[in-house]
């Protein structure tokens, strides 16, 4: 690899190959690199994931969560698995997500930009290389596009294969979403239905009885001005995108496509990408990428972000300040976000960049149970929320959304809720491969909590 340029170094003209001459960290340790360039040619082949088209619409979407006048909803599984793939898992992420949608647009009078962590989230980083058991090292787990959790060393060997596998399952899953959400499972009238189901079940039902009722009372309204679904396609349909961490590179690049509109190249793995808190640095190859492709493109900014490293971001992926080109996505923890984030308000917007913010209240909230189990708590989770929304309330900004680790199945993998769960409720069901979700109770549950802070 050739040498590092020098930090603050004038950035050289961009191809999709430019990240090669950078640090790119957390990257797998392919056994065999010929294997890996012939997976990596094999897959340049394949036809597009998504289309530049789709990924432009979704730039203007976020365009207007950056103006304040819709809320950007993000969502889906830690990491997808080879293993537990199915249209009923499908179905119930997106179902989860669709509710979660109506009760925000409902609340903030705003339309809700849906965007799954689906179709495409294969990899994970870790904070080590090593992974030791009994007194047994092994090369970590990274995920199914990576390698296998089976705790062997010929599972946890890095295979190309599964770059193909992940690729094969990513354009099955965005086949059914896009039937889904085209074909009538999307209705508002359906998706209200299932949240009044929710409301008549909860133990808090009488917080969220009056909002339900509200967005009944809308809905029949509008059915009595002729409003309904053959009339209106888009209480029908929806507009849903794909996102995920673009973490191994290879396969970014391998994906990456030259638009015939407009000559531009977007990364067609999927819709949105986003660069994670430990793959940031500046100077390295994951910035590099993300600089020259036309998707919108997320960052994850942590504790440790300085106010001029946010800033830097900012120039080096959004020189043209395109609204919604770029959201940050703060992941601070609930006793430090709300000190932690006003600086970088401040600072973001007396520069003039029109980003979206929008907040990551899980992995800031992470700690390991007395039953040794990883998770986090309810409260953690809706306290980083809630300070996020006082931050922006006292530098004057939009809080643009929320980005969240959720599935529809009913895990016991987070704490408290609605139904309370406790640390004897962990092993009941816990099926995450890498990080604690939220269920999908846990999920509407929070929905209707941030409805009330976009309320308010």
């Amino acid at each position: 690899m050739a040498d590092m340029p020098s930090p603050g170094a004038e950035r050289a003209p961009w191809t999709p190959t430019t990240w090669r001459d950078r640090h790119a960290e957390q990257q797998p340790e392919w056994p065999d690199e010929a294997v890996l360039d012939g997976t990596l040619k094999t897959l340049s082949s394949y036809p597009p994931l998504v289309f530049a088209g789709e990924a432009r619409q979704l730039t203007a979407d976020l365009g207007r969560v950056a103006a304040g006048e819709a809320f950007l909803l993000q969502g889906g599984d830690c990491a997808e698995s080879f293993e537990a793939f199915s249209a009923d898992s499908i179905r119930e992420r997106l179902k989860v997500i669709l509710q979660m949608a109506v009760v925000l647009t409902y609340s903030a009078g705003v339309p809700a930009v849906k965007v799954g962590r689906i179709a495409g989230q294969f990899a994970k980083p870790r904070s080590s290389a090593i992974e030791t058991v009994g007194g047994v090292g092994l090369p970590s787990f990274r995920g199914h596009m990576v390698n296998d959790i089976a705790f062997t060393a010929a599972a946890r060997v890095p295979d190309p294969q599964r770059l193909v596998e992940a690729y094969h399952q990513s354009a099955s899953t965005l086949n059914l979403l896009r039937a889904f959400t085209k074909g009538g499972f999307a209705d508002l009238g359906r998706v209200h239905q299932w949240t009044q189901e929710f409301v008549r079940s909860s133990p808090e039902a009488l917080r969220y009885e009056r909002l339900a009722q509200e967005i009944d009372r809308a809905l029949r309204f509008m059915r009595a001005c002729g409003l309904d679904p053959d009339t209106v396609p888009a209480l029908h349909e929806v507009d849903f995108y794909t996102s995920h961490e673009a973490l191994v590179l290879g396969y970014e690049e391998a994906l990456t496509r030259r638009d015939s509109l407009t000559g531009d190249f977007y990364d067609c793995s999927a819709h949105m990408i986003w660069i994670g808190e430990r793959t940031r640095g500046l100077d390295d190859a994951h910035v590099e990428f993300f600089r020259g492709v036309g998707n919108p493109v997320g960052v994850k900014v942590g504790p440790t972000a300085s106010t001029d490293e946010v800033l830097e971001l900012c120039e080096v992926l959004n020189p043209g300040r395109i609204p919604g080109r770029l959201t940050l996505i703060t992941r601070m923890g609930a006793d430090s976000i709300t000190d932690g984030l006003r600086p970088l308000l401040r600072a973001v917007t007396d520069a003039g960049h029109p980003v979206v913010w929008t907040c990551d209240p899980m992995h800031g909230n992470t700690f390991t149970a007395p039953s040794g189990k990883k998770t986090r708590h309810f409260d953690a989770i809706l306290g980083e929320i809630k300070g996020f929304f006082d931050a922006h309330a006292a530098e004057g900004t939009w809080p643009g959304g929320v980005h969240v680790e959720l599935t529809g199945d009913d895990v016991t993998e987070c704490l408290g809720g609605a139904e309370d769960l406790v640390d004897d409720d962990l092993g009941l069901r816990y099926e995450s491969m890498c990080d604690p979700r939220l269920n999908g109770r846990q999920s509407l549950d929070l929905a209707f909590r941030v409805a009330e802070l976009l309320q308010s």
